[in-house]
């Protein structure tokens, strides 16, 4: 099994920034990928942005570019997301998942929420 613990949220002023973070622990493979999700009130969640362990490699929503980057630290398990420039739009509940040995995203933190007011 695989425990993802999200922190870093919080209340923030349009156009603040946010810095959340996913601390990954248990079972290691031998490559993955790992993302961030968000859950808008009455909305679906979404796809954020994501990034192989191995490589680095990095894929964003429109909505971000240009504005949040994700990271991550092999050495501390931990994955980032850093978020500039937020917006009211960004409020939701934000998830970290793990995409092990590509089966999809089977692992999931509990959410971390930010919100952002106008």
């Amino acid at each position: 099994q695989v425990q993802l613990v999200e922190s870093g949220g919080g209340l923030v002023q349009a156009g603040d920034s946010l810095r959340l973070s996913c601390a990954r622990s248990g079972r290691t493979f031998s490559s993955y990928a790992m993302a961030w999700f968000r859950r808008a009130p009455g909305k679906e969640r979404e796809f954020v942005a994501s990034i192989r362990w191995s490589g680095g490699r990095t894929i964003y929503a429109d909505s971000v570019k240009g504005r949040f980057t994700i990271s991550r630290d092999a050495a501390k398990n931990t994955m980032y997301l850093q978020m500039n420039s937020l917006k009211p739009e960004d409020t939701a509940l934000y998830y970290c998942a793990a995409n092990p040995d590509n089966n999809g995203y089977i692992y999931w933190g509990q959410g971390t929420q930010v919100t952002v007011s106008s």
